[in-house]
């Protein structure tokens, strides 16, 4: 005990330093990095920008918008709620029979119109009727987000049908035969390899503008993520259920029923959770390339300039993700 406290006492023993010469050298070649590729991608340039943009504007009294960021945000509000329609573009439209809390606004204008006989165009008052409902634009773009989760349960669906057998295929305590395994692997790397915007890509040409190719591109790269998820948990799982399932001389279908599938159940269902609440998201994204959903509507408002609709529109996003986010945390509580 003496000797061992000895060198304590003489002061010879010391705290190990948190960082030695090589740690400071891997940390300034980072920064340097970080330096160099944060030039490439004008990091300074969007820190300026962003920082002007919340800069009032200018004391001329002129009005001059803010610019950047902070003139997008203002163009954000008020958010569209309501939306109106021309009647004469209605087919049997009955002014008696208005849906429920609609109204009917006269718009007078002017439109140019060809005068036959000089062949200039001339101003010609005009007056319009237009169908208004306050909440339609809000019951539209409810229809759309239902869609896009519509959408992301599908890509769901069909990323386990396809990862689930593939995972299979992969699993080392699963398929005795290499060959297989790494094809099973390859495909599975492949399909994850592959983000859902450059398949939906293809699957908008190959089917069309619309859901299809939304949950077709979600599941597929899905099915990547799972086989790979779904295997390396099969792969984990404890090997002295299996064994004695082999002796008796069980197949492997059966071994994987009874002595694998009880214990990665609940891994498999966290895995499932987080593909749902990933496509989710990704279901609004790859709705801008024409996929269905409420990024389609987003794209085609945002390319109009309508950018009420386009608040309305982010905020529906946000509503539905945060409210995902409280459900997936409930069933990952119930069931992991």
């Amino acid at each position: 005990m003496n000797a061992q406290a000895g060198p304590l006492l003489h002061g010879e023993w010391a705290f190990p330093r948190p960082f030695g010469t090589r740690a400071v050298l891997i940390a300034l070649a980072a920064l340097a990095v970080l330096f160099y590729t944060g030039q490439r991608v004008e990091v300074g340039r969007m820190i300026s920008m962003t920082a002007n943009s919340m800069l009032p504007a200018d004391a001329s009294g002129e009005g001059e918008s803010v610019r950047g960021l902070g003139k997008l945000l203002g163009r954000l509000v008020p958010l569209q709620v309501s939306d109106r329609e021309d009647v004469s573009r209605i087919a049997n439209f009955d002014p008696d029979q208005l849906p429920a809390f609609a109204y009917l606004e006269e718009v007078s204008a002017h439109e140019k119109v060809l005068n036959p006989r000089t062949l200039e165009l001339e101003d010609h008052p005009v007056s319009k009727t237009y169908l208004v409902r306050p909440f339609g634009y809000l019951g539209h773009v409810a229809v759309k987000t239902l869609e896009t989760l519509e959408i992301a349960l599908w890509g769901t669906v069909i990323a386990v049908l396809l990862g689930l057998p593939l995972a299979m295929l992969g699993a080392r305590n699963m398929m005795p035969y290499a060959p297989l395994r790494f094809l099973a692997r390859s495909v599975v790397g492949f399909l994850r390899a592959v983000p859902e915007l450059i398949s939906a890509l293809f699957l908008v040409v190959a089917y069309g503008f619309g859901p299809i190719a939304g949950f077709l591109a979600l599941g597929l790269h899905g099915a990547g993520v799972l086989g790979r998820f779904f295997a390396d948990e099969m792969e984990h799982a404890d090997p002295r259920p299996q064994e004695a399932l082999t002796a008796i001389g069980a197949d492997r279908l059966a071994i994987w029923r009874m002595a694998i599938l009880p214990q990665v159940m609940p891994h498999h269902i966290g895995s499932t959770l987080y593909v749902l609440d990933r496509n989710v998201r990704m279901a609004t994204v790859i709705g801008l390339v024409g996929a269905g959903g409420i990024g389609q509507e987003l794209k085609g408002r945002y390319d109009m300039y309508e950018y009420g609709h386009v608040g309305t529109i982010l905020l529906a996003i946000f509503l539905v993700v945060l409210l995902l986010d409280q459900l997936s945390g409930r069933l990952r509580r119930r069931f992991l």
